[in-house]
């Protein structure tokens, strides 16, 4: 005979709007300021050890070449470009140097202006623009004139020519500027060894700037992220785990509480892995009557929502590593941030049950974490331990499988051979739902089968991935006991 499970009694969510907000909030300041301390770190990291003796970052020595009378680098656009050559830029004091070397040692020229300068001089001659150096790839443009000595022109602003190695060094001004590399007296064929380099001591004092800022921020924002989390912990109150059922039913057998509608199994059926119904448990109903034409302006509708969203999957991101680290090092996952990203997920289903991945119900989501009575819902028991190791791995390894999978099945585009974009099963049958709906006013029932399905897979991958358990997600789209039926 089936036993049921009890259904845990219902617990006060200790997330106010105040506290949804601290933590948002400081999550993005968290991940704002870790951004700012690693740019920072590696800049303080180069300015110790890629520059060399004289202070100088130089770039690899590349051997360019052309048969035309000049190889160039153009559009240098440095500054706002508002016409003051002594702006903003000139307190700077930055240099850059290029340094070249004829192949046949032969006398160089290596020159930098102002680029309307160069056209000018250029105009009619033959040439190639660098475009890559490191992949030799030159944009040529073609001339039948002869270039003019380059060391009889006085729009240069720096210049080297000579046997051997030169090196033009110039103080960087606002403009748009441009490097010519020549043979001196500017005739055709030049092959040359080119490197280039920059030189600013003041960007030590800016990686020290943004390293300080990225730590302060960080701190702030993890005090955020706590006093948010602690208010939540302290006020809100779990929901006790079910008892085991008499016997050893499925809730004493999982170690951990179930849907009660989806807890009932035969015995033949416990006995069967695959025949478990999955810890996590999406719940769907199908609205009807339906709009025939609301769907196709729903997507903008929720933007209200996706502005939200944005948000609260930033919090959910810094959560989820301070989770990792949680379980990793005590086996449980904080149930206040378990609270915080089971709702995330839950006003994301929504949204998306809403717009997107069914367009199944008029009604407009809520704005809360909480359950609201809306169409689908969801419900992840909170798992009392959770394996360590599997922590570390669960969710980039061990998912792989069923992210190959959900990419064809609900992934917005997926990439078949051939290079091919082809919509995701999902996209398809949303659409088709819709224009059946557009034209007969009624959602197809197989389709909407098909849809809580898929949505339902991709459910328990993410919930996995987001460490909130540690059971295998089925590869079905269907429990053994389907929790969702269309109505209408």
């Amino acid at each position: 005979m089936a036993t049921a499970a009890a259904t845990p009694a219902p617990g006060r969510s200790g997330w106010t709007g105040g506290r949804i907000a601290a933590v948002t909030a400081g999550s993005l300041i968290a991940l704002i300021s870790l951004a700012l301390a690693v740019g920072g770190a590696v800049l303080a990291l180069a300015f110790a050890f890629a520059r060399d003796d004289d202070g100088w970052f130089t770039s690899p020595t590349e051997h360019l070449q052309t048969p035309t009378a000049a190889l160039t680098a153009e559009r240098l656009q440095i500054g706002d470009l508002t016409g003051d050559p002594d702006g903003w830029v000139g307190v700077l004091d930055a240099r850059v140097r290029v340094t070249a070397e004829l192949a046949d040692s032969s006398p160089v020229f290596v020159g930098i202006a102002r680029e309307a300068d160069l056209d000018a001089y250029l105009a009619g001659v033959a040439h190639d623009e660098v475009e890559d150096a490191a992949h030799d790839e030159l944009d040529r443009t073609p001339g039948s004139a002869a270039a003019a000595d380059p060391r009889r022109q006085d729009f240069w602003v720096a210049r080297a020519t000579g046997a051997g190695e030169q090196t033009a060094e110039w103080e960087i001004g606002e403009g748009e500027w441009a490097v010519a590399v020549m043979r001196a007296d500017g005739t055709p064929g030049v092959a040359a060894d080119v490197s280039v380099g920059a030189k600013a001591d003041w960007l030590l004092w800016v990686a020290l700037g943004l390293l300080g800022a990225g730590l302060l921020g960080l701190g702030g924002g993890s005090a955020l992220i706590w006093g948010g989390i602690h208010a939540a912990e302290r006020d809100g109150v779990p929901a006790p785990p079910a008892p085991p059922a008499p016997g050893g039913g499925p809730e004493s057998a999982a170690g951990a509480g179930v849907p009660a509608h989806a807890a009932a199994v035969s015995g033949a059926a416990a006995q069967e892995a695959h025949a478990q119904p999955y810890p996590v448990d999406l719940q769907a109903r199908l609205d009807t009557p339906l709009s025939p034409w609301l769907w196709l302006v729903k997507w903008f509708l929720a933007i209200p929502h996706y502005v939200v969203l944005a948000f609260l999957w930033a919090a959910f991101a810094v959560l989820w590593v301070v989770a990792l680290v949680a379980i990793v090092a005590t086996g449980r996952y904080p149930r206040a941030i378990f609270d915080f990203n089971v709702g995330v997920l839950r006003w994301t289903w929504r949204v998306g049950w809403y717009a997107t991945s069914a367009i199944a119900t008029d009604r407009y989501p809520p704005f809360t974490l909480a359950p609201a009575g809306y169409p689908v819902e969801i419900d992840i028991p909170y798992p009392e331990r959770l394996s360590r190791g599997k922590a570390l791995v669960k969710w980039w390894l061990l998912a792989l499988p069923h992210y190959a999978i959900l990419g064809a099945l609900a992934g917005g585009w997926s990439w078949w051979w051939f290079e091919t974009a082809a919509p995701s099963v999902l996209v398809v049958l949303v659409l088709v739902a819709g224009v059946v709906l557009l034209f007969t006013g009624r959602y197809p029932r197989d389709v909407f089968r098909l849809v809580v399905g898929i949505n339902r897979w991709a459910l328990r991958v993410v919930a996995y991935a987001a460490l909130m358990r540690d059971e295998y997600p089925p590869f079905r789209l269907e429990d053994p006991e389907p929790d969702a039926a269309p109505a209408g």
